[in-house]
């Protein structure tokens, strides 16, 4: 019986080793989930010998609470957005029932609109019914839910919602990580992902404040990349810092610092770490 067991859990192991690990994830969001998940985050995964499915359910500038609406009368509301190839395929008009049957989901992972991401009670009741819901029509019964908590504009933000933290960045950010952190505690998330403190590292480094390309969205390259290396590090708890991958459109140095910024969010998910990285 030893000899069977051991060689089931070898041949497991094998298997393992020989395809990588893959987990499937359901991101309920909008246009900031568009930025951190839709782009590298599946190069990342393979490139270090994995495989990741990605959904994102998404409505520009969705907050809790209108994703707890749709729920509410099953709106087909969304715009589907899947990789499970390495190719974005979009099916609108979705629902979140839907979209939360159409896969085995391991993660779910919920956030809050950016204007509002550090305001604690903005997040209830909503998002307590919010997963509640997604445990009921997820198809796998260990599910485990997270909590995407992003990342504070650019200092020279003019969107509207930058007033609810006077227009300063250091106040939003301190907002959200606290914010986020409380909200998780209450909920009992399986983690935070931290991507917002891996943007504000990153702004600590001789790349300075431009993360954002339009004061509140990723910059394209680097900003989205450093998102990414955060996801990555987080699902996979493999350290972005070296990956094989990053996009042909930034620097080795704007990659390293992408790497740093990820990994040391992962390490310290509600402080800031300095990157004082010199261009070599």
């Amino acid at each position: 019986m030893k000899k069977i067991l051991s060689f089931t859990l070898l041949l497991t192991l094998s298997i393992s080793t020989l395809f990588g690990n893959q987990i499937k994830l359901l991101a309920i969001g909008n246009s900031f989930s568009v930025d951190a998940v839709e782009n590298y985050l599946f190069d990342l995964v393979e490139a270090n010998g994995d495989t990741i499915i990605i959904g994102n359910m998404y409505i520009g500038g969705c907050s809790l609470e209108r994703h707890y609406n749709n729920m509410q009368i099953d709106a087909k509301a969304y715009s589907y957005r899947k990789n499970s190839t390495g190719k974005l395929v979009k099916t609108e008009n979705f629902t979140l029932k839907q979209a939360f049957e159409d896969e085995v989901w391991d993660y779910v992972s919920f956030q809050q609109v950016s204007q509002l991401s550090g305001m604690y009670e903005t997040y209830f009741p909503y998002i307590d019914s919010l997963i509640a819901y997604a445990r009921k029509h997820v198809r796998n019964p260990r599910v485990k839910i997270i909590l995407h908590s992003t990342w504070a504009y650019a200092e020279s933000s003019t969107h509207k919602g930058f007033v609810n933290y006077g227009n300063n960045q250091t106040k939003m950010f301190n907002a959200i990580v606290e914010t986020t952190r409380r909200a998780a505690e209450r909920i009992g998330v399986e983690f935070v992902i931290p991507a917002g403190t891996a943007i504000q590292n990153g702004r600590t480094s001789l790349l300075g404040d431009t993360f954002c390309r339009d004061g509140y969205h990723l910059e394209l390259t680097y900003g989205r990349y450093t998102a990414a290396c955060t996801w990555f590090e987080k699902l996979f708890g493999i350290s972005a810092i070296g990956s094989k991958y990053y996009p042909e459109t930034i620097t080795p140095f704007q990659a390293k610092i992408a790497q740093y910024a990820a990994h040391y969010a992962c390490r310290n998910p509600f402080e800031i770490t300095s990157l004082a990285f010199r261009k070599e």
